[in-house]
């Protein structure tokens, strides 16, 4: 009998082995991990795969909240282990007509197949203004300078790019931080936009104001004038 009970017991233990490889405990061992920080998504924000959450976040808000939101494109997209992954997505979506930046939270857990939107609101500081909202026009002349919002995903990477390429042009050794973006405005010129940026750096204990213009062109490459 004891025989018997040792190959019961053995054939047990194989079989949820067998189990867990097939994805059941995987469960349990997400939820055991200790959560990780907020970090950008280690594809790009334009994939398919981040593409088609930010489609689910819009759909889903438009069913809870009755509205009508069409989904535009992906500004930034950041990923956190959870019990699971939490994917924290910046994205612009047309409200009336209107371009908005919204920021959403999907939920997902692949190996069980459930996505959940956990989390959808207006970005803070209201409508906000991107290069797409100026557009090329076909005669080749966008409009005029135009305020944008200091918070806007686009003006702080033009600001982020300012910062590093004023760290290159020095020859200090003490590094910029970027304290505040004062004032920003934007304009498209044939085929690139243009920000004039007022910025606030620190270097060492000393805090100065930095008044630069940055290029975006079509390729989406920044460069400081």
């Amino acid at each position: 009998m004891k025989g018997v009970s040792v190959i019961t017991l053995t054939s047990v233990l194989v079989l949820l082995c067998g189990v867990c490889e097939l994805g059941f405990c995987r469960e349990d061992k997400f939820i055991r991990m200790k959560p990780g920080g907020v970090h950008d998504c280690h594809g790009s924000q334009n994939s398919a795969e981040i593409e088609s959450l930010a489609r689910f976040a819009v759909q889903e808000f438009n069913k809870k909240e009755n509205a009508l939101l069409e989904f535009a494109r992906v500004l930034k997209a950041k990923e956190q282990v959870v019990a699971g992954k939490m994917y924290h997505l910046t994205l612009e979506a047309m409200d009336a007509g209107k371009k908005k930046i919204y920021e959403a939270k999907v939920w997902v857990k692949p190996w069980i197949n459930f996505k959940q939107l956990q989390e959808f609101k207006h970005a803070e500081g209201g409508p906000s203004f991107t290069t797409s909202d100026l557009g090329v026009k076909q005669d080749g002349h966008g409009p005029g300078w135009q305020a944008v919002s200091t918070s806007d995903p686009e003006v702080q990477d033009a600001a982020n790019h300012a910062v590093k390429s004023i760290q290159q042009r020095s020859n200090s050794l003490s590094p910029y931080q970027l304290l505040e973006i004062i004032l920003a405005k934007a304009k498209v010129i044939e085929d690139y936009a243009r920000y004039d940026l007022l910025l606030k750096l620190r270097r060492g204990i000393k805090e100065e104001k930095f008044k630069v213009e940055v290029i975006k062109n079509m390729e989406g490459k920044f460069v400081l004038v």
